[in-house]
């Protein structure tokens, strides 16, 4: 079926996002058509808004609006416990469990040579700075329980053992090969309460 151009666009648009198919993007195309004008701009506000304000930290490079994140910014976070992931997703799944109150670091990928994702494509040397510059007692390495995410855990913990930091890893209890972000609190709680040194 042949659409005007500014429906076929959007359809265009929205197809590439991540999990959206043909099926999806009509379906969201159809509910934005039959939104009054006032809906439809908020949502592209809200987008347009998305983009001019929220940036990385400049710290832990998870998401942060002001000039850091609210997580490095709170004062009644353990500092000298940081808890590395691969992306900022990963780190409100960790928050939703209550059981973390260090900081972060979010390396955004994992190692993955057939990907072409070496260690300079992450942001571990931004990790080793911290480490360096700031006075850290552990580091818990919580990459996803997958290939990529334990063969980054294991070139960490090689990187940070020297430096006489305590490097622990997220505990079993997640399925090997799922990520982090589908975890539910409870698993992935007891996954941080029971981590081990590596």
């Amino acid at each position: 079926m042949a659409y005007p151009d500014a429906i076929q666009n959007l359809l265009d648009e929205l197809g590439r996002l991540p999990g959206i198919g043909p099926k999806s993007a009509q379906r969201i195309a159809y509910w934005l058509l039959d939104s009054d004008a006032d809906g439809a701009q908020r949502l592209a506000d809200s987008i347009v808004t998305l983009k001019d304000q929220i940036h990385f930290c400049p710290t832990c490079w998870d998401f942060a609006e002001g000039e850091q994140c609210a997580i490095c910014l709170d004062p009644t976070r353990n500092a000298r416990l940081l808890c590395v992931v691969e992306e900022p997703r990963d780190v409100a799944a960790i928050e939703r469990t209550g059981e973390y109150r260090g900081r972060y670091h979010v390396l955004h990928g994992a190692l993955s040579p057939m990907d072409g994702i070496g260690p300079e494509q992450l942001r571990s040397r931004e990790l080793m700075a911290r480490l360096a510059s700031e006075d850290i007692d552990e580091v818990v390495l919580a990459t996803n329980p997958n290939v990529e995410g334990e063969t980054t855990a294991t070139w960490l913990a090689r990187l940070i053992k020297p430096l006489a930091i305590k490097v622990t890893r997220i505990a079993s209890g997640l399925p090997v090969g799922g990520d982090l972000e589908f975890a539910d609190e409870v698993t992935l709680g007891h996954a941080l309460t029971s981590r081990r040194e590596l």
